[in-house]
C-alpha cells in the first residue's frame, strides 16, 4: 500500500505538481533503507538532493570598491578611443581593398567577354566544316550511285 503511494507520488514528483510535505516524504521514504526494488533507482538521486542541501559556499566573495568602479571606466573610455580608432583605419584602409576587388571582377569580365568572342569564332569555323562535311556526303552518296549503275 505504501508503495503505490510512494509510486504516485514519484509520478508527481517527475511531473513536477507535489507539494513540499509531499517531497519531505518522498525524502524520508529514500533515506531510509527499505526500499521497494523497484524504485532502487531513484535513490541515488534523492540521496544526492540531500547531500546538495547541506551543502555550503565558504569562500568569500570580494566586492569591488569606488575606486574600482572609476578605474575600470577609465579604462573604457580608453577601449571605446581605441575603438574609433580602428574603425577609422578601416574604413580608410578597407577602401583601397574594395576598389581593388571592383578593379579585378573588372579584368575577370573583360577576360570572360574575350573568352566567349575566341569560343564563338571557333564555334562559327566548326559550322563551315561540317558543312564541307555535308558536301563530301552528298559527293560519296552520288560517287555511290554512278559505281552501282554500271
Amino acid at each position: 500500500m505504501e508503495s503505490d503511494n510512494i509510486k504516485e507520488l514519484v509520478e508527481k514528483y517527475f511531473e513536477a505538481t507535489t507539494t513540499v510535505v509531499e517531497e519531505e516524504t518522498l525524502r524520508a521514504y529514500f533515506s531510509k533503507g527499505s526500499v521497494t526494488p523497484e524504485l532502487e533507482q531513484y535513490v541515488p538521486m534523492f540521496q544526492y538532493f540531500s547531500n546538495a542541501k547541506e551543502e555550503k559556499f565558504t569562500k568569500q566573495v570580494p566586492l569591488d570598491t569606488i575606486a574600482n568602479v572609476t578605474k575600470k571606466r577609465f579604462n573604457f573610455k580608453w577601449l571605446s578611443v581605441a575603438a574609433v580608432g580602428l574603425l577609422m583605419f578601416g574604413i580608410y584602409f578597407g577602401n583601397g581593398y574594395f576598389e581593388n576587388q571592383r578593379e579585378q571582377q573588372r579584368q575577370a569580365e573583360m577576360a570572360y567577354h574575350e573568352t566567349k568572342k575566341a569560343l564563338n569564332l571557333l564555334a562559327e569555323n566548326f559550322n563551315r566544316g561540317t558543312e564541307k562535311v555535308a558536301y563530301l556526303n552528298q559527293f560519296e552518296e552520288t560517287k555511290q550511285k554512278i559505281y552501282n549503275e554500271k
